[in-house]
């Protein structure tokens, strides 16, 4: 089992930029794929961006495609989400999550482990 804790939610408005941290502890050699989702109200959960091991296999939901960016440091066990170009539409309670396979899947039934979750609230 690996624990998942993340930091770096908060208000913004519109336009502007936040920078979401997850460090991972326990067995996390056992979870090579590391992910965002988020959650908003009366909406499902919505994949956002995963990164594998390496780093050099990364993928994102077309709807943040060239305004985040997902990366990990191995040395720290952690990953990374930079949001730019924030919108109202990105308003939502963001989760990292943990997976064992080598691939990024997309689908939030492949990952094991799920951090608490933060907040990202964007203003017009």
């Amino acid at each position: 089992q690996v624990g998942l804790v993340e930091s770096g939610g908060g208000s913004v408005q519109e336009g502007g930029s936040l920078r979401l941290s997850c460090v991972a502890s326990g067995r996390t050699f056992s979870r090579p794929v590391m992910a965002w989702f988020r959650l908003a109200p009366g909406k499902e959960r919505e994949f956002v961006a995963g990164i594998n091991a390496s780093g050099r296999d990364t993928r994102y939901a077309d709807s943040v495609k060239g305004r985040f960016t997902i990366s990990r440091d191995p040395a720290k066990n952690s990953v990374s989400l930079q949001m730019d170009s924030l919108g109202p539409e990105d308003t939502a309670k963001y989760y990292c999550a943990a997976a064992p396979q080598a691939f990024v899947a997309t689908r939030h039934q492949y990952y094991a482990d799920w951090g608490q979750g933060t907040q990202v609230t964007v203003s017009s």
